[in-house]
């Protein structure tokens, strides 16, 4: 019985290696060596330069603010989704998380078609004779477009965290006197961390590391540690710097497992 289990987890050993732990690897190598060949930490380092620096910490802050508004979002959703009725609530979570069938680059690109100057929004607001709305190639278009793509990872978490809690402890709150707000904040928020925790990591991690984002509604102006990066590969093919930034990332999301499995302990999440 247990070769046969051996037997049927050799794809997934395969499939790990092949596209999970070997690019991994390569990664590595390439952030701590030279063209040559020879070891180096200069590509770590390059995160320290001013450019890098202030599309690091640009894309830290954007990420933040896309996280905290996701949060406020999601929570007010995820509850509403978890008093519905068990079909309604089902229907409605299909409903909502239907638009992530589709493309995320394609998602993206309907926003810009939306937002740009003689977009959609602005030709509507033109007919009503009201002003344009200018927030294309702004930080405020890169927030939406993070908001807008992530907000079911944020939702969906806090959703399977609140369905599970026992209607008779919310029930037992209210009895011993608490309100609505000691109920939320006493009991529901602390039995929902988990989820919260899950859905702050699955929002904050990928709007870090977006380049399409940035690229199609921030335009070339503004610049994400993605987009460096990116054009590290793509434009200078420099793939030692690329794979040192890339490095210094991959410190962010370690930090993020961990915060994590310390505080998810149940899995918050069914993503």
């Amino acid at each position: 019985m247990k070769n046969k289990k051996n037997l049927l987890a050799a794809p997934y050993t395969i499939w790990a290696a092949g596209f999970i732990l070997i690019p991994l690897v390569l990664v590595l190598y390439y952030a701590f060596t030279t063209k040559s060949g020879s070891f180096t930490i200069d590509n770590i380092t390059a995160i320290t330069s001013s450019t890098n620096i202030k599309a690091l910490g640009l894309s830290v802050l954007l990420s933040l603010i896309s996280t905290v508004i996701c949060l406020i979002l999601a929570y007010p959703l995820a509850m509403i989704l978890a008093s519905s009725g068990v079909n309604q609530s089902s229907f409605m979570v299909f409903i909502f998380i239907l638009p992530m069938w589709m493309n995320f680059l394609l998602r993206t690109l309907a926003w810009q078609t939306l937002l740009e100057k003689t977009g959609v929004i602005n030709s509507i607001l033109k007919s009503l004779n009201l002003p344009a709305l200018n927030i294309i190639n702004t930080p405020y278009a890169i927030i939406l477009g993070m908001v807008y793509n992530f907000l079911p990872f944020m939702v969906l978490p806090i959703y399977n965290s609140l369905i599970k809690i026992d209607i008779n402890v919310i029930n037992a709150a209210h009895d011993l006197g608490a309100n609505n707000v000691q109920t939320l904040s006493r009991v529901i928020f602390p039995l929902s961390l988990p989820g919260v925790i899950s859905g702050i990591t699955m929002v904050f991690v990928p709007a870090l590391t977006t380049f399409v984002i940035s690229d199609l509604l921030g335009g070339a102006k503004i610049l994400l540690i993605g987009n460096v990066i990116e054009q590290e590969f793509k434009q200078a093919n420099n793939w030692h710097t690329g794979s040192g930034l890339s490095f210094v990332l991959m410190i962010f999301i370690v930090i993020s497992i961990f915060i994590t499995n310390k505080y998810d302990k149940e899995g918050g999440s069914i993503i």
